[in-house]
């Protein structure tokens, strides 16, 4: 019997092969049969996944700021978006089922139902090649482990394209159990367990496949649809709306982090600042987990494969109790040296991220020359207690009035200069960004917004400012939305010099829609619609879209810009002008000031030992990210593991020794002591510049107006 008249017999024995030690033809086997076609027949959809899939479609349309695209159709790139989300790694799909899907969603010319009906009978037709594939993954443990395989495995299969034949499946799968397999011996694994481990992650694959609801369907299908007018909007079912809300409350008891499925891991999206994870300064963006386990002494479950929600469930735990997490780096080529991280659960709570600050001394150099002491305002996110402010609370907490207070301490201590840093900062309250503005520059609008129908307003201004010396806006390429509406000002008004990475260059507006009160038919609770209805525009006119926000000094950076930032995202909207706002000019800050700044800044870094260890450190580090195929063959996995970890623990010890700190002996001790912030102390020199060159300006201002200068 052909392995393609199998298909719809393994379908419905799809339950059966979780438990392959029951005999097939058993009572265990014919109720899961009998299940297995329930659940196919149920992945049908009905009048409510229908009407549902109108109302959507309708909102978008009208609301959504992208309007009714007329440069590409909205079916066909909602269906290569649910293309991707359901085979993002290409391991299932055939060329023709992909074709054939786009070929229906062609045919149907807008018909909503026939979209829908597509994309279910897409559905099913996955379920019955995850079932295959499966089985023959299944067949390979039975088989003797080999490592000795020519070539290299690519497990970044994002842009692979789908394979033309079973054939080219079963050789993708011989591979990809190879390097799991691998990957697992290298660990230190027996091949027993081995098996079994690889086995249950396999069969935790289907399960995942085959256990799906009419609503799972509904919700990735629309999310595709949304994700057609640009990445931001998206659809969230009943469930995924709940956790979104507690997100948004910062109450969630867990580690921290912002997670999301990437090829059966789950990686991590981003750490959410005053949370477990940020803080231990042992997981980084990017990064993926591949075991979890509760307590200091639980058993580590292997969760590739996992539902999303499963693993968030997993991570949550009471406060103050311990989880242990078992990741792998970003970069495939790493995947060898899986490592643990133990984490104490905690609250997020509004006191934990709140603006922080510090002041830096900078050294006197020069025999007239005297110390300075730059003040630094470290701004994790853009936070309001709106539930406080609300409620006509004079003392809510707030960026603005937190910075505020921190600015007036800090010009008490005498600084000759302000750093604001915003790295890491993904935004917030756009009323905090104009705020803080506000702080900076007074009069004159922070940011314009224009909606859907082309309206714009200008946001911030008419207050005082609270601070007018020498200022410093420090931002990498995770700054993004609020961050860069103030960054992009205080360049924009020459009220300071912006340090760092060009910034993420997210500048769209978005608005959570409650389909609830559109009466769909069938459902108590039918989730909420994000979609994108504004966008912000610089008052010079610009977009922070796509660009961002580029330095006047740019600082070396570890993120690629091609792997990170709006412009790395699927359908992003495009960058476009308007009318400027004219403004006034804050400082003396021109294009030859910034030029002596970058001059010093080249010259200063050029000079330093600790600088130029750690540039090579990051080049390196690049240069690993970038290496994503990994080889299957076993002496030479372990001889590139070796080279690697012996690379990164020289230069590591490299930076302890400019730092005249101790080397250490091993690599799995180089995160245990953190390093000086050696960006954080360059923007503080140039501030400390820019105070310096500013103080020269002003005799020479004076003299001009006395009539002294010509």
């Amino acid at each position: 019997m052909t392995r393609r008249l199998l298909l719809s017999l393994t379908l419905a024995l799809g339950a059966a092969l979780l438990a392959p030690q029951a005999p097939l033809g058993g009572p265990i086997a014919a109720a899961s049969a009998a299940a297995a076609a329930e659940q196919e027949a149920a992945l049908e959809p009905g009048r409510t996944e229908r009407e549902k899939a109108r109302v959507v479609a309708d909102l978008l349309e009208r609301y959504h700021y992208r309007g009714s695209p007329e440069d590409y159709s909205v079916a066909e790139e909602a269906a290569e978006a649910y293309l991707k989300r359901l085979d993002h790694g290409r391991f299932f799909l055939l060329a023709e089922d992909a074709e054939r899907f786009r070929e229906r969603v062609a045919e149907a010319d807008g018909d909503i139902d026939a979209i829908v009906e597509a994309a279910f009978d897409l559905y099913t037709v996955y379920q019955e090649r995850v079932t295959e594939q499966i089985r023959y993954a299944l067949e390979l443990l039975d088989q003797p482990l080999e490592f000795d395989r020519e070539g290299r495995y690519e497990p970044d299969r994002r842009e692979a394209e789908w394979a033309d034949s079973e054939q080219a499946l079963d050789a993708l799968w011989r591979r990809r159990v190879t390097h799991d397999a691998l990957t697992l011996e290298l660990a230190g694994r027996e091949p027993e367990k081995i098996r079994e481990n690889l086995g249950h992650r396999y069969r935790t694959l289907q399960e995942r496949a085959l256990e799906v609801s009419r609503d799972d369907v509904m919700a990735d299908y629309l999310s595709a649809w949304a994700s057609a007018y640009d990445p931001h909007s998206s659809y969230f079912s009943p469930r995924r709306s709940k956790e979104f809300d507690m997100q948004m409350s910062l109450q969630l008891e867990g580690i921290g982090a912002k997670l999301t499925m990437e090829q059966d891991y789950t990686k991590i999206v981003e750490l959410i600042p005053g949370g477990p994870a940020k803080s231990s300064g042992k997981l980084e963006e990017g990064e993926r987990i591949i075991g979890v386990a509760d307590g200091e002494d639980g058993r580590m479950k292997n969760i590739v494969g996992w539902r999303l929600q499963d693993i968030v469930q997993l991570i949550r735990g009471p406060k103050e109790s311990v989880v242990r997490l078992k990741v792998l780096p970003p970069a495939g080529a790493s995947e060898s040296s899986p490592r643990v991280v133990r984490l104490v659960r905690n609250k997020i709570d509004l006191e934990d991220q709140a603006a922080r600050k510090e002041v830096i001394e900078l050294p006197a150099e020069g025999a007239d020359a005297e110390q300075q002491r730059i003040g630094v305002i470290e701004i994790p996110r853009f936070y309001r207690d709106f539930s406080a402010a609300q409620a006509g609370k004079e003392d809510y907490r707030s960026t603005t009035r937190d910075v505020k207070r921190l600015l007036e301490e800090l010009e008490g201590q005498e600084i000759d200069g302000l750093v604001i840093d915003l790295r890491d900062n993904s935004g917030g309250a756009l009323r905090e960004a104009t705020g803080l503005t506000d702080l900076f520059t007074g009069e004159g609008p922070a940011v314009q917004v224009r909606n859907h129908t082309g309206q714009t307003e200008q946001v911030g201004g008419g207050h005082p400012p609270a601070y007018d010396g020498p200022l410093g806006v420090l931002v990498n390429r995770r700054s993004a939305s609020a961050s860069e509406i103030f960054a992009a000002a205080i360049k924009d008004y020459n009220r300071g010099v912006v340090i760092g990475d060009q910034t993420f260059g997210k500048g769209t507006v978005q608005q959570m829609i409650n389909l609830g009160n559109y009466a769909i038919p069938g459902e108590e609770k039918s989730g909420q619609l994000k979609l994108t209805i504004a966008q912000f525009y610089r008052v010079n006119g610009e977009s922070t879209q796509l660009a961002g926000v580029r330095p006047h000094i740019s600082l070396p950076s570890l993120l690629d810009h091609d792997e990170l930032g709006e412009r790395a995202a699927e359908n992003p909207l495009p960058a476009t002008r308007i009318e400027p706002v004219g403004v006034e000019q804050r400082t003396g800050i021109d294009a030859g000031l910034i030029e002596t700044l970058r001059e010093r800044h080249e010259q200063r870094v050029a000079q330093e030992a600790a600088f130029e260890a750690f540039t090579a450190e990051l080049e390196y580090k690049r240069r690993l990210r970038e290496e994503t195929a990994t080889p299957l063959d076993k002496e030479r996995r372990q001889a590139e593991k070796a080279q690697r970890e012996e690379r990164l623990l020289a230069l590591h010890n490299h930076r302890r020794e400019v730092h005249g700190l101790e080397p250490v002996a091993s690599y799995e001790e180089i995160d245990e002591e953190p390093l000086p912030d050696l960006l954080l102390r360059e923007s503080a020199a140039v501030v400390g510049d820019l105070a310096e060159l500013l103080g020269r300006q002003e005799p020479e201002r004076e003299l001009a107006r006395e009539g002294g200068v010509s």
